[in-house]
This record gives C-alpha cells, structure tokens and sequence, in this order.
C-alpha cells in the first residue's frame, strides 16, 4: 500500500504497468480443466498497417470481453496476429520501389520483389501490434501469428487440396470484376457501389439492307468506349418493332464492321431505345448472351484501362475514359450521335483501388461454397448468436444469394496457389505414353486417395473434370481427342515442384487474402495436423467463444470462417447434424459493433483530414481515457460519431476516480483491503444508516447491471452504469452525505471508510476491463492487491458476494431515494427561475409527520447538495404565490425574495408582463379572425393555437411571480 501521488500521470502508470503484466506473464493462456475456456481470435489487422480509430474501438471491445472473463476465473486466450494483406502490401511495396530506385516488379522479377515485400515486412510489420500494446490490449504476444507463418500456409495449402479434392474449387473461364489499378481481379464483396453522374448516349447503328424506310437503329448505352468490342445487336424476340429485323445486320460504327441483330428475352423492351448493344468480352450479361448466340468475343480494353489494337488506331493504348470523350465525338463526327442525356447511376469501385472496376474475362479459380445449409442453419437455430440479433438478417440475406468466389489473385506477394499443371494434347494413339510419362498409372494405384495430394484432368473445351476410373473419356478415343489440363495439387510444395521436370508449371497466381485469413480460428491452433498439445489446445479452445468485428466484413470473414469450420474441422461429411455443427462452428458468439465516423456522420479517411491519430490521442487523454471515452459513446451495433470533446469524459473519469480514491486515503487510516473477506469483518452492521444502506443497495444494482451487460453482450450501457454509479450516487451522494461521519466517533469514521472501501474496490473490478491501467494502480494503492497480486487474480464478487453478511434494510434505501428526488426537485426549481448558482435561495416545505422528519434530520445535507441557503417549514404560513414542486416528502416552496434584487425585478417583470399581454392580444386576434382561420393550412392555425397557449401560460407565470413579490 502506498501513498497515492496528487496528479493522476496516465503515461508513466500505463508504461509502468503493461511492462509489469508482460514480465508477470499475466497474458499467457493456459489450458485447464478445472476452469470454463474463454477464447478470442484477434480480426488480424494488415501486417503492414498503423493503428487507427476503428482498430481502437474493435480491440478495445475485445480487451473489455478478455479482461472482464480473467475477473470472472476463466481460463483465457486472446490470440493475436497480422495478415499479409496481398493487394495492399503489394501496392505498397511497388511505389516504394518505383520511388526510390525508378523500378517496376517485373524488373527485379518474382523471388527477388518477394524479398523486398519480406524485408519490408521484418521492418514495419510489428507496429501495429506494439501500438496496441500502448493502447493496453492483453493479448498473448508469445503466440502472434502471421498468416504468411510456415504453419499457417500449410493449413491454407491443405485447405485448398481438400476442397478441391472434394469437388467446391474450379478453374474457368468467367466475366470477373477487374481492377485497372491493382491489376488483379476481386470478388463481388470487395467492390463499392458508389453514385456518379454521367451520360446516357444514343447513337444510330446504320442496317447494312435498309428496311424500307428505317434506315438505323438507335442505340443507348453509358460506356461508349466498349463499342468497338461489339459482337452484336440485341432486341427482345417478340418486339414488335423490330422482331422482323432478327438475322439482319447492322454496321459497327468503328472499326467499321457488320454484326448481326440477335433476338434474346435478357432486353427489357422498355428501357431506352429497345436496342442492346452486346459486348461479350466487357459485361457480365452481355457475355451471358454472347454464350447463348455463339457470338464472337472481342476484348478491346486491356488488364491497365487501356484499349487495345483490336479498338483501332485510333485508340490504341488510349485511357478508357479518354476513350469515351474520343469516341462520343468520333460518333458526332460521323453523323451518328443524336443525343446525351444526363444520367445517375452507381458505379461499382474497386474497393483497394479505389477505380471503377472493369468486366473482364478471366481464367480464375473458384470457390463453391460448401456447407452453405449448415451455415444457415447453425444462426438460425441459435447455435452461433449474433449480437445485436439484427445483424443475422444481413448474414442470413447474403447466403441465400451466394454466388462462387474468385479465390485466386494476379499477385505475387500471399499464398501462392498449389497446383502444378501441364497442358496436352491427348489423341488415342499418344495418351497411355503421355500420361505413363510421369507416373499417371501409380496414382490410379492408390487404394485410398490421399488427403495432400490429389491430380486430375479437365477437358479444355468444356471444363469437363475427367475420373479414369469410371469416365468414359478414358481410354481416349477419336470422339474425346483434344487439348487438356492435367493439374497436380499438393499440399507439399517439393512434392509439386518435382513435376516440373516433366513439363508441369506452378500456377503463377495467389490466394484471395480472405481465403487464408477464413482459416484464422482452426490454423492458430494447430489445425490440420496438430501434435499432442496442439490437439490439447483444439479439445480446449475450440470452438472459440467470441468473435468481435465490424458488420462490414460479415460477408468478407465472419460466413466463410463459418462454412470453413463446418467443412474442414472434422470428417469430410456430406450433410451435418447440429452436434456436429456445434462442434465445428468456429466461434459461438458475434458481437457486431458499427463503424467510426466523425461527428458529422462521415467516414474517417486522410484526405477529409478527419481520422485523428490514436497515438496522439493517447497521448492526451491516457490510454484509459481514450478506451473509456470510446466505449461511452458507442452505441450497440451502430455507428459512433466521434469528437474529441466526447472522448473527454474517458479523462475526465479517471481524474474523478484518482482524486476519489486519494481522498480515501487522506480521510481516515487505511485498514486491512487485502481481501473481500476482511473488509467486511471490519463492518459493523449496527452502525449502518440509511445512505450505507442505500450506497450498499445501490453497489449490488450496479454489480448486477454490469454483469447483464456481458451476458447480453450489450456493451453500450457499461460506461454508463459505472459512470453513474461512481461519480453521482457515490461521489456525489454518499461521499457527501459521510462527510459528518468521518468527523464523528472512532467507530462511525471506521465503518464509513470500511464501507468506502468495498465500494471502491468492487469499483475498480468493475472498471478494470474498460480502464485496466489505472485500476490496477489504484488497486495496488489501496491496499487491495494481497502478497503483491494483480486485480486479474482476484475473482470479481458478483451481486451474491459483494456484501458479504451482510442485508440491506429496503426502507432506508427508499427514503434516501425519496431524499434525492426531493434535492432534485429543489435544483430544478432553482434553475427553472435561474437561480442554479445560487447558493443563499430560501426553501420552504409542507411536509408533516415522518417526512418531516426526515427532511430536517437531512436539513444540512440537502442545504449542502441544493445549494440552499435555508430550509425551513411553513409551520402555517400561506405559501401562495411562491413557486411550488411537488416531491415523495411533500410540497417544496421557493422563495424568490430572498435572493433577488425585489425592486429591479418587478421592474423588469412588469415590462415583460406588458410584451406578453401585446403578444396574447395579438395571438388571439389572429385566431378570431375567420378570413386567417379558414384560408390557412390546418397546421399553421395548428402551430399559431399552440403558440398562444404557451405565450398564455407565460403570462400568467410572470403574474404569478409579480404577485409573490409584492
């Protein structure tokens, strides 16, 4: 126990007692049997990234969770890491490279950029994660993961090897979403729709036979650029308008060719002109119609935004968006614009590029999801809980319009995918010697497939996946002679570079990030092929209790971590029961919490110069501040609106709670704090009054709210309950009304700080998770940490616990209650006269009997709290005239002369009487007025009754007022 400093110094307290938590190993999770698991998997943020506003809300949330189960006597395990983010520290490490040596990837080739990536990797990819240190979250360090980590890649390799085995990955041929700034396609989820402004240009299409009098078609389209990759026009089969024309042709503007008018049911007959211009190679649908019409696919608009010389001369290597300006005004030239029409639409954006993306046809890889009924499934019945509860619609909603994943990524910086192929040309004389040539005979050989390695052949044509054993394309004939792809998958990467020798290539692309990072709770722990104490650790930890996050990567992380764990974490099984979703869900509980904006609603970003630094912040108001104040205004599942200004009550807190517990220790000696159990020996429960009992009352309330707030995972309420408890029922109110106690005998002084110290110590357990450094201290201060032990180690009392022995009496509670709406009523009164910093104002109350009692036994207290400078009864003096409240204890009365200037104020009230009398006149003579009352709109008589009324009620008041005093 030491002496507790005046100041409250957040930055030497929180340094000193994170080293100290490290040094101790108080973060290290253990596995045991006799305690309930409790297990958080840090989101893991980009390895390359710097701490910001959202990742303080998100980890502080977590901390709040992990440090409140250590309170509660569970076995913990925060899991920490950082993902390699593919697209960002790719992109980050190419302008670095470009600006410092003036050179492109492609220049140092794949493993020498690698290295680079590594190295910049080694030299910044640990500051986020000592930034979150400063920010006091209690992760196990010893176990930081990287999903780049040797172990990690090979969950991600077998990963891939067993869905591909089981038949959910694929490589083909589809319209993807490209982005022109990172060069690499991306999934459906990592695009942005954004509103944008353009235009809507119709153009003629001139027929190549004239139909009589119609010489064109009109034509409307956004993206002008793409016209010279048309392949046809469409209209609807059974348009009356042009159904006739169906096998004709038109004349591509430029380059000037001849494509066929097609008739498909995709054209809405009433949009636009009718017509569709159809460019197969440049729109999902488009290609769609394209596939169903044979139609030639003519790809103008290259991996970079820029047209090729398939566009023409023109336009060759041109910007697409220069594109567009150029062809609009070839169009004019040529006679064949007729109009542009302003246009909104929404544009869907690259969510890493921040570019309009690009369809674009790609050879990818993809991923059916597996498990998508389970998954439904395991929310739907409440095996996996989402809190807020609403939050399971979004997940629920995106599930059932699931579409395939592009999994792989043209990237060289991630998991690279671990397929070796070799492309052939079978025919029925050379096929046994091609495949013998590298050993196809020993893998049909297998009795059982093997679970890392598997090999198989897909017809180019059709994508058709070939099983020798049983399909009849095999033994090749004349009818199924062709080109093929023999893939080799393996989880071994020596294994799979052995076939290079015989022609095979790694597939150059990497793995989606998100399709590493979904394997985040299995990999951690040692999954797929733990050793003893990994399969320990799994039997323990898994699944996890918790997963905190945003809601805006339910679609990104949260599902496919889900449909992950029920297909890989067990037995390869086709359809599970809900034992076995229980057991192989990765997490049981979602907490969602919304986004942080600015104050005015918007999103933090650096070019709006609105996203503050977190260190700085720190720096200001102490770690603790920043991670209370951010939690007070967060409400659940929604969005925050942050300012400063409101983070300022996280500081403002912790000063109350140190000169609180300085306060403690300046009123009276300190006595034996080392255990529950003591501090309430020293209690006498004779010697308990009516605030003891109510602060005691008041101290299970809040215990009990604070523990709601975690079993209904409703985190919003936290700070509140712990504020108001603290700073108003016990600084306020108790403290206050102890002042006389503390100065009375020996034994009243004792009892009081014995009763200050439960309070303050159930306090502190309560606050720790949200402000750990500052609780410890204080912790240690007041002598609570028996034999030098930290506040983690000792067990939170719950609302059974915290009084011991000891029993409230419930009818003092209430008439301390009643007190402090009687002390409430009298400041409202005061303010309502503004008179609220006035502390010489004259209180009356008609209060008889056992009320009356109770106010004057409390007469110095509520003089004190209502800032009175009398409170006397009206023992039969007429009140009227005086304003008046009404309380539990009666009628209060104020008396405004005793603390106004009488004669200015009935000068100053008659001439505001007067105004209001010239205001009512004037309100009432506009309503009696028929013309005004029957020609206004309803809602303007409406608003000019209801401004009457008040005026009305204002006048009479001000009467009232001038009458009390004279």
């Amino acid at each position: 126990m030491s002496e507790i400093a005046k100041a409250y110094e957040p930055k030497d307290v929180e340094a000193r007692w994170y080293a100290d938590w490290l040094e101790a190993g108080c973060f290290k999770a253990e596995t045991d049997p006799a305690r309930e698991p409790y297990a958080i998997m840090i989101p893991p943020p980009n390895v390359t990234g710097m701490l910001h506003m959202g990742h303080v809300l998100d980890n502080t949330l977590q901390d709040i969770f992990i440090r409140r189960a250590r309170l509660e006597g569970k076995a913990v395990l925060w899991q920490p890491g950082t993902d390699h983010a593919g697209i960002a520290t790719q992109t980050k490490v190419e302008k670095q490279l470009r600006e410092s040596e003036g050179k492109t990837k492609y220049d140092l080739g794949r493993e020498a950029f690698l290295e680079k990536v590594w190295e910049f990797r080694e030299a910044s990819g640990g500051v986020i994660l000592n930034q979150l240190q400063k920010l006091g979250a209690s992760c196990d360090w010893d176990r930081t993961s990287f999903t780049l980590d040797e172990h990690y890649s090979k969950a991600v390799r077998t990963a891939f090897v067993k869905l591909y085995q089981r038949g959910y990955i694929y490589r083909g041929l589809r319209m993807v979403n490209w982005c022109p700034a990172t060069h690499t396609a991306i999934s459906d989820e990592e695009v942005n729709m954004k509103p944008q402004t353009g235009f809507f240009y119709k153009m003629r299409y001139e027929l190549v036979e004239p139909d009589g009098e119609r010489t064109h078609l009109e034509i409307s389209t956004t993206r002008p650029e793409t016209l010279m990759g048309d392949s046809a026009v469409a209209v609807h089969p059974e348009d009356e308008r042009y159904r006739h024309l169906i096998g004709k042709k038109v004349w591509r503007p430029f380059p000037r060719a001849e494509i066929p008018i097609i008739g498909d049911e995709y054209v809405d007959r009433e949009f636009g002109t009718g017509c569709l211009k159809v460019t197969p190679a440049h729109d999902k649908n488009d290609f769609e119609i394209g596939q169903r019409h044979d139609l030639e696919i003519i790809e103008v608009i290259d991996h970079d935004g820029k047209l090729n010389h398939l566009a023409g001369e023109d336009f060759d290597g041109m910007d697409r968006f220069e594109a567009r300006k150029v062809a609009v005004q070839k169009l004019d030239d040529l006679g064949l614009l007729i109009e542009r029409e302003p246009y909104e639409n929404t544009v869907g954006f690259s969510e890493r590029g921040d570019v309009p993306i690009e369809p674009r046809l790609s050879e990818q890889w993809f991923l059916k999801y597996p498990k998508v009924e389970e998954a439904k499934r395991a929310v739907e019945q409440g095996i996996i809980k989402f809190h807020p509860d609403r939050w399971k619609k979004t997940y629920l909603h995106w599930l059932n319009g699931i579409q395939d994943w592009c999994i792989s990524r043209q990237l060289w910086w991630g998991h690279r995918i671990p397929v070796w192929t070799k492309r052939v040309k079978l025919t029925e004389d050379n096929w046994t010697e091609e495949l013998l040539s590298w050993g196809w005979d020993s893998y049909l050989k297998q009795e059982k497939p093997r679970e890392d390695f598997c090999i198989s052949i897909v017809r180019v044509e059709d994508g058709a996946v070939v099983d020798p054993k049983q399909d009849a394309l095999m033994p090749v004939t004349s009818a199924t002679a062709g080109e093929y792809d023999i893939h080799i998958c393996a989880v071994d990467e020596e294994v799979g570079e052995s076939y290079t020798k015989y022609g095979f290539t790694q597939d150059s692309d990497v793995l989606d990030t998100w399709a590493s990072s979904y394997l985040w709770p299995m990999a951690n722990l040692g999954w797929p092929d733990p050793d003893a104490d990994q399969q320990k650790e799994l039997d323990y930890w898994y699944p996890t209790s918790t997963l905190v996050t945003g809601f805006d990567i339910i679609f990104f992380w949260v599902a496919r971590m889900i449909m992950a764990g029920l297909e890989l974490y067990g037995e390869d099984k086709q359809h599970l029961t809900d034992e076995e979703i229980a057991a192989r869900i990765p997490f049981k509980n979602i907490f969602i919490h919304g986004l942080i904006r600015d104050a005015q609603g918007r999103k933090m970003s650096k070019s709006l110069g609105n996203s503050p630094d977190p260190l700085e912040l720190i720096e200001k108001f102490g770690a603790d501040g920043l991670r209370f104040g951010i939690c007070n205004i967060a409400p659940t599942g929604s969005d925050i609106l942050f300012s400063e200004e409101r983070t300022q009550i996280g500081r403002n807190f912790c000063n109350k709670l140190w000169n609180a517990a300085r306060f403690r220790q300046m009123s009276g000696p300190m006595a034996d704090n080392s255990s529950l159990a003591a501090i309430h020996a020293r209690i006498d429960p004779e010697l308990l009054d009516d605030y003891d009992h109510w602060i005691l009352a008041r101290l299970v309330a809040v215990t009990q709210d604070v523990a709601k707030c975690f079993t209904q995972y409703d985190l919003a309420p936290l700070t509140h309950h712990i504020y108001g408890f603290f700073w108003s029922d016990f600084c306020d109110w108790y403290v206050e009304a102890s002042k006389g106690k503390l100065k009375g005998s020996d034994a009243e002084r004792d009892n009081c700080l014995a009763i200050q110290d439960l309070v303050l110590r159930q306090v502190l357990q309560l606050a720790n998770p949200v402000i750990p450094h500052i609780t410890e201290e204080l912790w240690a201060g007041l002598g609570y940490a028996a034999h030098e032990a930290f506040i983690q180690n000792t067990k939170l009392a719950g609302t059974s616990e915290v009084l011991g022995a000891l029993s409230v009496d419930q009818s003092a509670v209430e008439r301390v209650a009643n007190l402090q709406e009687f002390i409430s009523q009298a400041r409202a009164l005061k303010a309502k006269y503004n008179l609220a910093n006035k502390r010489d104002v004259a209180v009356f109350f008609g209060a008889e009997g056992a009320a009356a009692r109770v106010i004057s036994d409390n007469a110095s207290l509520i003089r004190t709290l209502a800032g009175l400078g009398s409170l006397d009864a009206l023992n039969g003096k007429s009140a009227d005239g005086l304003p008046a409240a009404v309380t539990p204890l009666g009628p209060l009365y104020l008396d405004l002369s005793s603390s106004i200037d009488v004669a200015a104020e009935t000068v100053r009230l008659k001439k505001e009487l007067a105004k209001l009398d010239q205001l009512v006149a004037a309100g009432e003579g506009k309503l009696k007025n028929p013309k005004f009352v029957d020609s206004a709109p309803a809602h303007v008589v409406e608003g000019a009754r209801k401004q009457l009324a008040e005026t009305t009620d204002k006048r009479d008041e001000t009467k009232r007022i001038l009458e009390s005093l004279s």
